[in-house]
């Protein structure tokens, strides 16, 4: 799939999962983000509320970030 492909998929009304370690990909495409630490859900953001450090602080604390 490419973005655009990505992009026609949502326009749909259908979801994209996406899986990625490259996080200006992520804050570039997704509007929800869903962050896992070794197989551990550890926090939930929108778009709006998403940055690289706060991802960053979810993976480190190992804690549920909401």
């Amino acid at each position: 799939f490419s973005i655009s492909a990505d992009n026609q998929v949502v326009s749909e009304g259908r979801c994209v999962v996406m899986i990625s370690s490259e996080m200006a990909e992520l804050l570039g495409t997704c509007d929800r983000i869903y962050v896992l630490n070794e197989g551990r859900f550890v926090g939930e953001f929108t778009i709006a509320e998403a940055s690289q450090e706060k991802i960053m602080q979810a993976i480190m604390k190992n804690e549920v970030i909401q």
